[in-house]
């Protein structure tokens, strides 16, 4: 079976389709649907072919459904019928989890997404768990996402964003009890493999690809 992903993100959307070299690319942001996202992705995948689809989306979902309309694109997501709008089934996955699962090798895996927020997704035992762990208070009544986040990388500059970065992974290790953890996300870029504790591993954004392909393993 051919799929085809999408990995919606605030500022683009990235896809790659089965035996497909090379991913393509369309910018996103705050004026977005998920309309206008569906015909960016048609005109942008012509050419290739699918019998399936997977998206990777910024915000919670259960069950396959999107539950709260993204921060950083347009509205209109909530509800919406993309198996309709595709003509073909659909599976939708948080964003953080779709690329957790393409990163994911054994074991009890956290991964966190450092991008424009802070994603996070567990896997036990070959089992997936999507969380929005980004979003509990952290401290000065912030939340982790603000400090980890793209825009406390901002407001803190990269040798404090850092500390709070190795902070947030010793918390989440004693928390969660992970066998390792995965990096991934824009930002992972900003780590070294040599700063991180031996249990850390930097991800690709690349396994999001991966892991909506696997979506759709038996």
């Amino acid at each position: 079976m051919d799929i085809l992903v999408c990995d919606v993100g605030g500022t683009g959307v990235k896809i790659l389709a089965t035996d497909q070299p090379k991913r393509r690319k369309l910018p996103s942001g705050p004026t977005m649907d998920a309309k206008a996202m569906v015909e960016g992705v048609k005109e942008l995948a012509e050419g290739w072919k699918w019998d399936a689809i997977s998206i990777g989306y910024p915000g919670p979902v259960v069950h396959g459904k999107i539950m709260i309309e993204p921060a950083n694109l347009g509205k209109g997501w909530v509800g919406f019928n993309f198996e309709e709008a595709f003509g073909c089934p659909v599976r939708i996955v948080n964003d953080a989890a779709m690329q957790a699962l393409g990163s994911y090798h054994d074991g009890r895996m956290l991964f966190m997404g450092l991008g424009t927020g802070l994603g996070t997704a567990m896997i036990v035992d070959g089992v997936m768990q999507p969380m929005e762990a980004g979003h509990l208070p952290y401290k000065d009544g912030k939340t982790y996402e603000d400090f980890l986040g793209k825009r406390g990388f901002a407001e803190l500059g990269k040798k404090k964003w850092l500390k709070a970065v190795m902070d947030v992974i010793e918390r989440f290790k004693h928390a969660l009890e992970p066998d390792y953890i995965v990096l991934g996300g824009g930002n992972a870029k900003k780590l070294k493999q040599e700063d991180l504790p031996d249990y850390c591993e930097l991800g690709s954004n690349a396994n999001a690809f991966v892991g909506g392909f696997r979506l759709w393993d038996q």
